[in-house]
């Protein structure tokens, strides 16, 4: 390996490194001050944009699996956050509706690494929102992600001194 590609090399590991150390930051900043993870904090956010949600679609717009959005429901539930209602059209369906606590959680939460992101994103050309996604996929692919279940990007869990539970 010639030292222009070993650089490169460590170029992008630092990179990769630096996205990570972001994102683990963030999942800190939002555990201690609204006691959610990233995950939980967009379901919140989904749930107050549509005023309730099915957990299919729910699934859907996060392209997470169903267990997925139900194991995060649960805990937003156990927490107050949201409360399971069922349809009023088709009692087979519930609905997942934000609560009061539920939206002082948002109000309390640091901005959204992924709001932020979003607004950065929409703001290049559109050959350079391209080339990002091809190169985002590329990485994926090089870590063997595939087309697996992001919710483990989304939710890394709660990052604290005292708990890993989450």
């Amino acid at each position: 390996m010639d030292r222009a590609s070993h650089n490169r090399t460590d170029d992008s590991l630092i990179a990769l490194r630096r996205i990570l150390r972001a994102t683990e930051a963030f999942s800190r900043e939002l555990a201690q001050s609204a006691g959610v993870t990233p995950a939980q904090l967009r379901v919140l956010q989904i749930v107050e944009q549509r005023d309730g949600v099915i957990p299919k679609a729910l699934a859907q717009q996060m392209r997470v699996g169903q267990a997925t959005v139900t194991s995060l429901v649960d805990k937003l539930v156990a927490q107050g956050l949201v409360r399971r209602q069922p349809s009023e059209i088709d009692r087979r369906q519930t609905h997942v509706m934000i609560t009061d606590r539920g939206r002082d959680c948002l109000r309390q939460a640091p901005d959204a690494q992924q709001q932020r992101y979003v607004r950065s994103f929409q703001s290049l050309s559109d050959w350079e929102q391209a080339q990002l996604v091809s190169s985002l996929e590329r990485v994926a692919e090089m870590l063997d992600a595939g087309q697996s279940d992001a919710s483990t990007v989304l939710d890394a869990g709660r990052i604290d001194s005292v708990t890993r539970d989450d």
